[in-house]
């Protein structure tokens, strides 16, 4: 019965720490194409929209995807997918690019926005810490908690006595023997 709560707020803990090293390796991603220096002409291949939600109450959620290719310094063509692009570009629009050479291209339509990733950042880490510190307060809380119980239903012994004349298990100071004259 321990092991669940040691159990579930560790896994709590693993999946926010995975997300923080998610939106941290994204926003550097991003940073990293935009403070290249490296720009290009692409052109808007498709533009498409996928939905989620509307079962029963949620509400539904729509993102605009773009498909942009361009040719990179060295020659090669580079296409690329990105969601969450702007309503105004649509098939066969040229837009700019801002990319990152290397074995993997890291490319980006965004505008650069250093403080809105950065804010988004902080916020997203700050969320994801709350977890963390909720988790662990948990974790202690029930640690400490039950500790008082430990020899009473777990089985182990804590230092814990049994009064000879109830069978009870106190802690030792808690035993008050009254001598009787």
């Amino acid at each position: 019965m321990d092991f669940m709560f040691y159990a579930v707020p560790s896994f709590m803990i693993m999946l926010a720490l995975a997300g923080a090293a998610f939106l941290i390796r994204r926003v550097l991603r991003m940073r990293r194409a935009w403070t290249s220096g490296l720009t290009a002409e692409a052109r808007c291949l498709r533009a498409y929209t996928t939905t989620s939600g509307g079962s029963g109450d949620s509400s539904v959620h729509t993102t605009l995807h773009h498909v942009y290719e361009f040719v990179a310094r060295d020659g090669r063509t580079i296409r690329f997918e990105e969601a969450h692009g702007p309503g105004t570009v649509i098939e066969g629009d040229y837009v700019t690019v801002f990319y990152s050479e290397g074995q993997q291209v890291i490319a980006t339509a965004h505008r650069p926005s250093p403080v809105r990733h950065g804010l988004a950042l902080v916020a997203g880490l700050g969320f994801l810490g709350l977890i963390v510190a909720f988790s662990v307060a948990f974790m202690v809380t029930y640690n400490e908690m039950s500790a008082p119980f430990g020899g009473a239903f777990f089985g182990t012994d804590h230092g814990y006595e049994i009064n000879e004349d109830t069978g009870e298990t106190f802690p030792p100071d808690w035993i008050v023997t009254t001598e009787t004259p």
